[in-house]
């Protein structure tokens, strides 16, 4: 699985390759400019498409670290307290040892020497020269935990508000490449009538008996999974029962098998292992396109299962439909 730093690197540096969405279709009901044909505007949907998926899993990894972030954050919290709990027996210990040296008349009272501040002890404890053989263990051991608490305490807290904002900036990303994917379809629906129920029956998927694909244990009781899907909508975030993403769909027919998978295509592909793509076996995740934005899983023979777009739902599609990134096996 890709750590924290690595997602946050990858996220940030797709948003500087991509920026806005560059693929404009204003202008073409003009009535001076003819319109295009069906073929360039299918084009224009696919790759609209395409970049609407990449913010989409770009959102998916930065949901990801955003709560290891804050794991982090409750794992620090927990550290601070156990090191509260060592300075109040360490103040105790102190106490004693102050209210000894009062007691024999080597000391002042004891009880007005020393802060309820943790910060105020410690500055006490570096001017009291009766307490001098616990200065080096005391200043060097809990004086250095408390420094690097609260360094990793904010740089932790700096990366989680550096990912919340991240979030935000993807989201309204993702909200303008929507916009410009249903500008195009619209312009495909109006040049298809004619054609549209042909197109989405053949985007509906080609049936396929699960028990006829050579695969067994995990990867069986996956495909068997994503197989009844086929017919089933896509909706970004989805992970069923009756509608899915691309990652979603993986994640839930492998969650089937026992086999826990992260909510994201990139984050997918840092698990299990790497395959060859000549060594592909049904039930192997397959991934597409660069950076890493889809997966599927292999049927074998050439095909793959996988939730496609909103327009054709989950599928099955030959395994070069899209541009081939990479595959491993789960588990």
């Amino acid at each position: 699985m890709l750590n924290g730093r690595t997602r946050t690197t990858a996220a940030l540096a797709a948003l500087a390759v991509t920026g806005a969405i560059t693929l404009s279709i204003s202008g073409a009901s003009s009535p001076a400019q003819a319109e295009p044909d069906i073929d360039t505007v299918r084009a224009k949907v696919d790759r609209l498409f395409h970049e609407s998926e990449q913010a989409a899993e770009r959102y998916n990894d930065a949901e990801l670290e955003l709560a290891e972030l804050n794991d982090d954050l409750t794992s620090l919290e927990a550290d601070q307290s156990r090191q509260g709990d060592a300075l109040a027996g360490v103040r105790s210990d102190v106490r004693d040892s102050l209210i000894q040296q009062y007691q024999s008349g080597s000391l002042g009272p004891a009880g007005e020497l020393l802060s309820s501040d943790s910060q105020g002890f410690l500055d006490e404890l570096s001017t009291m020269s009766t307490v001098e053989g616990l200065q080096d263990s005391l200043l060097a051991d809990y004086g250095a935990e408390l420094e690097a608490y609260d360094i990793r305490k904010d740089q932790t807290e700096k990366r989680r508000d550096g990912i919340a904002q991240l979030k935000t900036t993807l989201a309204e990303e993702k909200k303008t490449a929507d916009a410009k994917l249903a500008e195009a379809k619209d312009l495909l629906s109006r040049l298809e009538a004619a054609q549209r129920a042909e197109i989405l029956s053949r985007n509906a998927g080609r049936p396929i008996d699960p028990t006829s694909i050579p695969a067994s244990g995990r990867a069986a009781a996956a495909i068997e999974y994503a197989l009844a899907q086929v017919g089933d909508a896509y909706v970004w975030g989805a992970t069923g029962p009756n509608a899915f993403d691309c990652s979603g769909l993986t994640m839930i027919a492998y969650a089937q098998a026992g086999v826990r998978l992260p909510h994201s295509s990139r984050a997918q592909y840092g698990t299990g292992t790497r395959v060859a793509k000549t060594d592909l076996q049904p039930g192997d995740l397959v991934f597409y396109y660069s950076p890493i934005s889809h997966v599927g899983i292999y049927l074998g023979n050439g095909l793959i299962v996988h939730a496609a777009n909103p327009g054709a739902g989950v599928k099955v599609s030959d395994l070069d439909e899209m541009p081939y990134a990479g595959a491993v096996r789960p588990g």
